[in-house]
């Protein structure tokens, strides 16, 4: 499925799946170095996918019997993602994106006694963007309130050209909340699948569970 501010990746028969299908697997989640490289394979092919959708210059190059014209990067993004859970995901981002410039933002879940909890921002390490493409990443896009609190946080480092946020499940609920406080041309929601059920406690399902603690261990 896409539009001009959603694409989902997974309705279509690709290499995504595979990767999702495992990432998903209880069984296959006990492997973590595994995990981690499937979100990082993941990132790849959404690299790949937004490279479609950027601008290229001819140039010249010299080979050892001629010239080749070939389109190349006319400029590169700036990657950013949430972390922990994210980084595998911005690794395969900037394997494809390997010039780019990199932003890393600290969001999280800050629970409280009564079980609800509200997102807590702490930090954003992150270049100047004016004019440029951000790429900003989060494995599980649940309520959708840390990936726009981070894209806010973001846009104190400028005004970008165009922002695609990447978010390998995600609910419903959370591309709804994400589109209504964008609210913008300038934002391409790009995701591997869409799961329609958030539990009372924000928890996507079937979703995968914690890929902060899948990927690097639970947590205190």
């Amino acid at each position: 499925m896409s539009n001009r501010s959603l694409n989902v990746l997974g309705v279509e028969n690709s290499l995504i799946n595979q990767y999702i299908s495992e990432i998903r697997d209880k069984e296959i989640q006990k492997d973590s170095l595994r995990f981690r490289r499937n979100l990082e394979r993941i990132g790849e092919i959404f690299a790949y996918e937004i490279s479609k959708t950027l601008q290229y210059d001819e140039k010249s190059i010299q080979t050892p019997l001629g010239i080749a014209n070939v389109p190349v990067l006319a400029k590169q993004p700036v990657i950013a993602t949430i972390m922990r859970a994210g980084l595998p995901l911005h690794q395969g981002l900037l394997n494809y994106f390997d010039k780019a410039q990199n932003a890393f933002i600290s969001a999280y879940r800050k629970y409280e006694k009564d079980g609800t909890f509200h997102i807590q921002f702490e930090h954003i390490s992150a270049p100047d963007i004016n004019d440029k493409i951000i790429i900003l990443s989060d494995p599980m896009l649940a309520t959708g309130a840390s990936m726009v609190l981070s894209y806010l946080a973001m846009l104190e480092k400028g005004k970008p050209k165009h922002a695609h946020i990447i978010s390998i499940i995600a609910s419903r609920e959370g591309i709804d909340y994400i589109q209504k406080k964008t609210n913008n041309k300038n934002v391409t929601i790009w995701v591997g699948a869409i799961d329609d059920e958030l539990t009372v406690k924000s928890y996507i399902v079937p979703g995968l569970g914690d890929a902060g603690d899948l990927a690097y261990g639970e947590k205190s």
